[in-house]
């Protein structure tokens, strides 16, 4: 079968791999459909994945944004995984031993294994994986049931923000995750304002039902969203960059005995007065990948929301142009929203 492989820093190539074997027991083989590339994708093919994200390890077929089609099913494996049937993947796995997996917290293990990073991922014609990481989805594009997973790391900043109806939660940052955050919220029944440089990004909130500011600067949007909340600032402010000056807006802008979540990841580091910590006594939450159950939930949150989700895939390659894809998505940034892989 045919894989890409990235075979070292920014090296990527179609390779000729052995097809996975009949599956075993309570493991399905898939063929993946579509996978989404992400920053942590652009980080490992350029050699910069941190350490505590798991490094950059070569060779490996890269992919954790996966919607793919059952192919075989091994013994005991649940009655609903059949052939034929699309699926999402669940791409994380635990060791259910350490600190974080013993107290209910497997998304945070300090020995996780992720598909696409530390074990093979979605570039690929075939894959074997275990059952507990497939979930069926009704999505009919498999483009858009790739975003189950960005999808479920929103899930997961909701619920660590604690977002409740009737909220206002400001949200920095238009990428999908952003996006995919406000889009939750609302669901929720909060109210969202999200931020970004780019006008088009905006746009797509607003179809989502957030209101919108064009970044300006530190102190008119920190301004701008404490006007907009009222009572002291937004309850909830979620950071989806990971570049400096928003974290520090963030942190800025939210309400006294508020909730900030920061989601967006980078190795920048961020002036901090300490006196806003306790001036205000904010949580501040970071947020990792997500739980099954909150993967489970994200499957409903594409189920429902096909069409308007279907608006952040902007560029769609055939699995033969995967390292052309990675390169233009790198490069392009202010052009990119979600570049897809289409299995062939």
């Amino acid at each position: 079968m045919r894989a890409v492989v990235t075979e070292g820093v920014r090296a990527m190539a179609m390779l000729e791999r052995p097809e996975p074997e009949s599956p075993g027991p309570r493991e399905v083989i898939v063929a993946p459909e579509a996978t989404g590339l992400c920053g942590s994708d652009f980080h490992l093919f350029a050699g910069e994945l941190s350490d505590e994200a798991g490094g950059s390890e070569f060779p490996r077929i890269q992919g954790h944004e996966v919607a793919a089609t059952i192919v075989a099913v091994g013994a005991g494996c649940r009655e609903e995984l059949r052939p034929g049937r699309r699926v999402a993947l669940y791409p994380l796995h635990a060791c259910g031993e350490c600190y974080p997996c013993r107290v209910g917290r497997p998304n945070t293990c300090e020995n996780f294994k992720l598909i696409g990073v530390h074990l093979d991922g979605g570039l690929q014609e075939r894959l074997a994986i275990g059952q507990d990481q497939v979930f069926p989805i009704t999505a009919e594009d498999p483009a858009v049931a790739s975003l189950a997973e960005p999808v479920s790391i929103a899930v997961r900043a909701v619920n660590r923000g604690r977002i409740a109806a009737g909220e206002k939660v400001a949200v920095l940052g238009a990428g999908p995750i952003g996006q995919a955050v406000a889009l939750v919220a609302r669901e929720r029944g909060a109210e969202a304002l999200v931020v970004d440089l780019q006008e088009s990004r905006l746009a797509l909130a607003r179809e989502i039902g957030a209101e919108t500011l064009q970044w300006s600067g530190h102190d008119e949007v920190v301004a701008h969203a404490r006007r907009w909340a009222g009572a002291g600032g937004p309850p909830v402010a979620v950071d989806a960059t990971g570049l400096a000056a928003p974290v520090a807006a963030m942190l800025e802008m939210v309400a006294s005995a508020g909730r900030a979540v920061q989601v967006g990841m980078s190795n920048q580091e961020v002036p901090l007065r300490v006196g806003l910590l306790t001036e205000k006594e904010i949580d501040i939450l970071g947020v990792s990948c997500c739980g099954p159950d909150e993967f489970g939930e994200a499957v409903g949150v594409v189920e429902r929301n096909g069409a308007l989700l279907a608006r952040m895939v902007s560029h769609q390659f055939a699995l033969g142009e995967a390292p052309d894809a990675l390169r233009y998505a790198m490069e392009n940034p202010s052009e990119v929203m979600k570049v897809v892989i289409r299995g062939e």
